[in-house]
């Protein structure tokens, strides 16, 4: 299976992207920290080393600063992240039973 089909895979693919460029603060990379467990855990690659502390809190900082409607918003990229990692974890359980 192609990864980038998985739900969500829109925001995490160019989060990892900006972390291994050394941006911290996209909503992409925000999002890949907050599941950096997960997410390393079903096999990609996360640079620790470029990850925030208390990225669930960056997030809501920025999504705050940018748009009146934070909390909705913030929710809802919870969700899809939530969405993706459920998804890898599925397909990677898959590809270690074949």
């Amino acid at each position: 299976m192609n990864l980038t089909e998985l739900p969500g895979a829109e925001l995490i693919f160019p989060g990892l992207k900006d972390l291994h460029n050394g941006k911290t603060d996209t909503v992409g990379a925000l999002l890949v920290a907050i599941a950096s467990t997960r997410l390393t855990a079903a096999g990609l690659d996360v640079p620790k080393e470029h990850l925030v502390p208390e990225p669930e809190l960056a997030l809501y900082a920025r999504l705050q600063a940018e748009r009146d409607d934070a909390y909705p918003y913030y929710n809802a990229l919870l969700n899809s992240l939530n969405s993706f990692c459920n998804a890898l974890e599925l397909n990677y359980q898959y590809e270690k039973s074949q």
